[in-house]
C-alpha cells in the first residue's frame, strides 16, 4: 500500500458494518414443531397459506417436521415472522421464533 493513496478509497469498514446489519435484520427463524394431532395435510395447507411455500417446499418441510421433530420452516426479521407464527399457531400446530444461531 502507497502512502500517497488516498485513505478514503479503501473504507475497510463499510462491508463489515453491512454484513453486521444484514445478519441482524435476518437472524431470526420460523420453528415448527412435530406433533401426534395434526396431519400433513394441515401443515402442508397452513405452510402454503402462511408462509407462501410451494406445494413441494411445503411438503419436504412436512416431512422433515415430521422425521427431526422441528424444522425451521422460515429465516427473516422477527417483525415478518411474528404474523406467520402467530397465524400457525392459531391453526393449532406448534411454532415459535427462535434466535438463528451461527
Amino acid at each position: 500500500m502507497s502512502f500517497n493513496q488516498p485513505f478514503n478509497e479503501t473504507k475497510p469498514w463499510e462491508s463489515q458494518d453491512t454484513d453486521i446489519l444484514t445478519k441482524d435484520s435476518d437472524a431470526w427463524q420460523l420453528i415448527v414443531w412435530n406433533d401426534e394431532v395434526n396431519t400433513f395435510e394441515w401443515v402442508i395447507e397452513t405452510l402454503i397459506e402462511v408462509c407462501s411455500h410451494s406445494t413441494e417446499q411445503a411438503e419436504q418441510c412436512a416431512m422433515i417436521i415430521h422425521f427431526r421433530g422441528k424444522y425451521a420452516v422460515k429465516v427473516g426479521n422477527y417483525e415478518t415472522l411474528k404474523p406467520m407464527c402467530d397465524a400457525i399457531t392459531d391453526r393449532g400446530i406448534g411454532a415459535t421464533i427462535e434466535e438463528l444461531v451461527s
